[in-house]
């Protein structure tokens, strides 16, 4: 697909290789007029509308997707056309990733999720990042998690004097420790077993190692346990934070910046509103402060743990269903590195008590993503792989948002990212009734936490969240 340089060059190596099992017999392009060109010997078949018959006619063993510049958007157009087929997808590096302006055969790989995503990659001068991390004293919280793990690995990419890695679970700090050992960095790498819960850890944590810049990326995250546990969301995503805020401004953090998510802006589940406390905890405890604090929101991360990529290609691994809330439900997505290059980069601009938020592009809809991923593993949707509508889940809404009822979205002044500016003001009894969530929670009431949640964020449990689309 594609008898562009690409094409021209792929086939080229093909010829000239043939140890590499690959016989080049026909071009796809959507500019008719190379229709019956000939590119070394192989055809240029017709036009992408003349797909079915050229298959038909053909039988092809594989399709290769050679445009390296074509958009997600093209690319999800051909993987669509080819949804009837059973013909393995393959594609070449994105022309980014080329070095020399040349395609080799040993550059052909599987397509993936990623190249289907409805936004373009984001590559940021990291120049500086580096400056604000090369040389100072970082922790970051969640250190083993999805977010957290891949904030390590970039910021240790970046200089600094030291990192500590902050995470509750034994397993998880293990991993993230022993990959960044693996490269013998020239700075310590510290891991600190404990839990942001813990006031006493967390201060003697600080007090040791003195970071100048902490990410907190400790969080629960997952929405329908968060409803069947709220006390436990209280008490991590909102005690852990104000915990955490607290001791960076008593040990003299320079710059705090906490992983916010969409599901914060006009939250109806029990996880989305915990988050958006805790974003009104920082933007509290930012108050004449001499730490600077920052929230950074962004959507569904492409392949986080436990998040709907992974599932989906669980359940194609066992033949199916693929099982997808509701037809209309979609979310915005990014991929792990570029979520964490954007949170670095808005540190980097961070402005005390402000709430940024990463452009995400459009949101993507479930289950077109589940298609996607049944037709990329080689398989046709409903005939060998059924999907499977179960219902929103207590909580969910069908679409998420970037801001919320009292904000609005503006410039930040920085590629990608956008600024939120609230159009209501912190509680001034907001650390009375923090008291009160966090004391109920801690005592297993859960009516009371839940009265507390809402009676600090009005919109949970809004019963808009199953019917309107704009929810």
């Amino acid at each position: 697909m594609g008898a562009g340089a690409a094409g021209e060059m792929i086939a080229r190596d093909m010829r000239s290789k043939a140890a590499y099992g690959y016989e080049p017999i026909g071009f796809v392009d959507d500019d008719p007029r190379k229709a019956g060109a000939h590119i070394h010997g192989v055809p240029v078949l017709g036009t992408r509308q003349a797909l079915a018959q050229i298959l038909e006619t053909h039988q092809p063993s594989d399709v290769l997707v050679a445009m390296p510049s074509a958009s997600a958007a093209i690319v999800r157009e051909i993987v669509r056309a080819l949804e009837p087929y059973k013909i393995p997808l393959r594609t070449l590096p994105n022309l980014s990733d080329i070095m020399d302006g040349r395609v080799y055969v040993d550059q052909i790989r599987s397509l993936k999720i990623e190249d289907l995503l409805a936004r373009g990659r984001v590559d940021l001068d990291d120049k500086l990042s580096r400056q604000l991390i090369a040389g100072r004293r970082v922790l970051v919280t969640g250190a083993g998690g999805s977010i957290g793990s891949e904030l390590c690995r970039q910021i240790a990419h970046l200089s600094p004097a030291s990192l500590v890695l902050f995470e509750r679970y034994e397993n998880s700090l293990h991993a993230i420790r022993l990959e960044l050992d693996d490269q013998k960095p020239p700075f310590a790498v510290v891991p600190a077993l404990g839990d942001v819960t813990d006031a006493a850890r967390v201060d003697g944590v600080l007090e040791r190692y003195r970071p100048e810049i902490v990410f907190h990326a400790a969080a629960h995250k997952h929405v329908p346990l968060m409803e069947e546990n709220p006390c436990e969301a209280i008490k991590n995503n909102v005690r852990g934070t104000r915990v955490l805020a607290r001791a960076a401004e008593v040990h003299g953090v320079n710059r705090f910046i906490m992983i916010s998510t969409d599901k914060a802006a006009n939250p109806t589940s029990v996880m989305g509103a915990s988050k958006r406390v805790a974003e009104l905890l920082v933007q509290a405890q930012a108050e004449g402060s001499g730490t600077s604090f920052t929230t950074v929101r962004f959507g569904n991360v492409l392949g986080s743990n436990g998040s709907v990529v992974p599932r989906f290609l669980e359940q194609i691994a066992k033949g199916g269903p693929v099982t997808v809330t509701h037809p209309d439900v979609r979310r915005f997505f990014m991929l792990i590195p570029e979520a964490v290059q954007l949170v670095l980069h808005a540190a980097t601009h961070a402005q005390n008590g402000a709430i940024l938020v990463l452009e995400m592009g459009e949101q993507v809809m479930l289950v077109d993503l589940a298609r996607d991923l049944i037709r990329l593993s080689g398989l046709a949707p409903n005939d060998d792989i059924k999907i499977v509508f179960t219902g929103l889940r207590q909580g969910e809404k069908l679409s998420e948002e970037l801001s919320g009822a009292n904000e609005e979205l503006g410039p930040s002044g920085v590629e990608k990212i956008l600024r939120v500016k609230s159009l209501a003001k912190v509680p001034p009894d907001l650390p009375a009734r923090i008291v009160a969530l966090e004391v109920a929670a801690a005592e297993g009431r859960v009516d009371a936490v839940l009265a507390g949640l809402r009676d600090l964020v009005s919109t949970v449990g809004h019963p808009r969240a199953a019917t309107a689309a704009g929810a």
